[in-house]
Parts: C-alpha cells; sequence; structure tokens
C-alpha cells in the first residue's frame, strides 16, 4: 500500500476511533459506565525494549552508566548492535548489573572488519556466545551487498552506497539473499537459536508485481526464518504498516517503534523525518495490536537521528509514551 492508503486507513482508525468516543458518551448518559481501557503493553504483559542504536556512541562510551539509566526510565529489555564491542561476558555481565534482558542483537552475514559477531565465521561459537548473553534472536540487520556491485565509490558514504546498491540488485540478487538466510536459519536452529530479518526502506522497491521485501518473505523458509519490522522505514517506504502486517501473519517476531514527522516524503533510499515517538503520524493504538495478533511479541524503541533533544531524553519521553498507550 502507498502513501495515499496510508492516509486513508488513518482516516478510517479516526473516524472508528469518534464513533468509539460517541458510543462511550451515550452510554455515559444512560447511566452505565464504559469498560476501562488496558494499556497495551501492561495489558499484554509485554515489557516496552530499546534498540540501543539510538543512543548514539553513549553504550560504547559507559556501557554500565548507559544501561542503568535506560533501566530507571523503565525500559526492561534492549536490543544490541552485536555485543556493543565487548566480548559476550562482558555485555552479559553489565545487562545483569543494570537488570536488564537482550532478547535479540543485530549481526551481520558477512563477517565484522571490527571484529564483532558475524553469521559469516564460526556458527558454533557465535551460538555460545548468544546463549551467554540471554539472546533468542540473532537478527541480521540489512542485506549483504553482491560483490560485483563493487564497494563505496569516492566521495560516496555508507548509506549511499547501501542505497545505489539496492536500487541496482535484482530479483535473482534478493532471491540468493534469501536462500542465504535459510541456510544460516538452519544452522541457527540446530543450535537452538532464531534468525530474523530487519528492513529498511531500501527493501521496499518495487521488483515486478511485489517489491524486494515480498521476494524475501516468500523465498524464505517460514520454519526458519522470521523478520523484524522496523515501521518507520515501511512508512517512509510509502506502504502501510498494518496492510504488511496482515499480509504476512507469523512472519514478524519483532518489531521496531519508529516514528515519522508528516515531511517525510516516500522513498527508497535511507531517507526520513524522524519523530519522538507518538508526536508522529503513526497510529500506534492501530499498529501495536495489530503486531500483536499476527504474531509480534518482541518491541522495541529506536529513534533515527536527527533528534529534538539529547538521546537519552528522547528515550524516556519514548517510553513514556508507550507506557500510557491504551
Amino acid at each position: 500500500m502507498r502513501t495515499s492508503d496510508s492516509h486513508q486507513a488513518h482516516a478510517v482508525s479516526r473516524r472508528a476511533f469518534l464513533g468509539t468516543a460517541a458510543a462511550v458518551g451515550c452510554t455515559a448518559a444512560t447511566g452505565f459506565s464504559a469498560p476501562a481501557r488496558r494499556r497495551f503493553f501492561a495489558g499484554h504483559d509485554l515489557p516496552i525494549g530499546l534498540q540501543l542504536y539510538t543512543l548514539g556512541q553513549a553504550p560504547y562510551r559507559d556501557l554500565d552508566g548507559t544501561l542503568q539509566a535506560v533501566a530507571k526510565i523503565g525500559y526492561r529489555t534492549v536490543e544490541g548492535v552485536g555485543f556493543m564491542k565487548r566480548t559476550a561476558a562482558e555485555f552479559s555481565a553489565a545487562l545483569d548489573r543494570a537488570g536488564l534482558s537482550c532478547p535479540s542483537t543485530h549481526v551481520p552475514l558477512e563477517r565484522d572488519s571490527g571484529g564483532g559477531p558475524s553469521l559469516g565465521g564460526d556458527l558454533g561459537r557465535l551460538a555460545a556466545d548468544m546463549h551467554r548473553v540471554g539472546v533468542k534472536y540473532v537478527v541480521v540487520p540489512i542485506f549483504a551487498v553482491p560483490r560485483r556491485l563493487g564497494r563505496q565509490r569516492e566521495g560516496e558514504d555508507g548509506l549511499a552506497f547501501l542505497s545505489r546498491a539496492g536500487k541496482e540488485m535484482t530479483a535473482d540478487d534478493w532471491r540468493r539473499l534469501a536462500a542465504q538466510l535459510s541456510e544460516k536459519g538452519a544452522a541457527l536452529k540446530r543450535e537452538g537459536l532464531k534468525l530474523g530479518y530487519h528492513n529498511h526502506n531500501v527493501e521496499l522497491t518495487e521488483l515486478g508485481s511485489g517489491t524486494a521485501l515480498d521476494l524475501l518473505l516468500e523465498n524464505t523458509d517460514p520454519g526458519l526464518v522470521w523478520f523484524e519490522m522496523d515501521v518507520g522505514w515501511v512508512a517512509a517506504g510509502g506502504i502501510a504498516p498494518i496492510r504488511l502486517l496482515r499480509a504476512h501473519p507469523h512472519r514478524f517476531r519483532l518489531m521496531h517503534i519508529k516514528d515519522l514527522k508528516a515531511s517525510t516524503v516516500p522513498n527508497n533510499a535511507f531517507r526520513m523525518d524522524p519523530a519522538d515517538v507518538g508526536s508522529g503520524t503513526l497510529d500506534w493504538k492501530a499498529i501495536l495490536p495489530v503486531g500483536y495478533e499476527v504474531g509480534v511479541r518482541y518491541y522495541y524503541v529506536e529513534q533515527e537521528p536527527p533528534f529534538a533533544a539529547p538521546r537519552m531524553q528522547a528515550a524516556r519521553t519514548d517510553y513514556d509514551y508507550l507506557a500510557r498507550l491504551t
């Protein structure tokens, strides 16, 4: 669904809300009390999580202090970028000291030049480290660029390179990626772990009758590969998140909660105008329950720069909105 459909869905949702509000008013007028609305996360006994990427360099400079500040806000789970440049033992100990858990972390398909965990090395060792931390889902954060597309050109930054590569990838490239994901998913399953894949808006590039993400969903084994929907990037790609969730029940198990300003122009090139959660255009009262209905069980705030306030303050604002959400 493109942006016009998203606006239409928002209008329908608003009409439904107004109708419900009117019905509640009538009930009160006749002397009956309306049932109390329950908060989404507390009502489903779900923790609100935070993807640590949101906090920039803070977790790398001071992991203990950052995790303790996150826990003080009220977050109970985090999602890592690997092990935040620590060993599995160091990361696990810091989580324990803060009273946090890490059910999932982002791990690239290919070897990490910085020496972090990857799916391109010894998967037995990787699995042992993941179990030590308590990770259940190993999430691939982005597609691997086919070697035939080369590397960054002079003057081209990382996002520009990935944007160009995504546009140049063919349907066969995405199918080969799907096969690679299924292979890694099978290997991780033998180790007691699950594989996930996180989208950006590049995967929403149209290819034939669908998108690159459709090809990944259709060509991966549903018993081996699950998906982490980044709602903000889906919306930035011009797709209605609810439509995508309903089209693929039980494939999305994790979600990034990310909001957008109305100025965001639909694109497939890593561009968005981010907003604090709840202050943007996305209808979280509709999106989150549909996610739960189709199988999402891990929810993480992830906010992109630029920030209107310090990053930790943004994380607090996001948490406060979600904790109250009914």
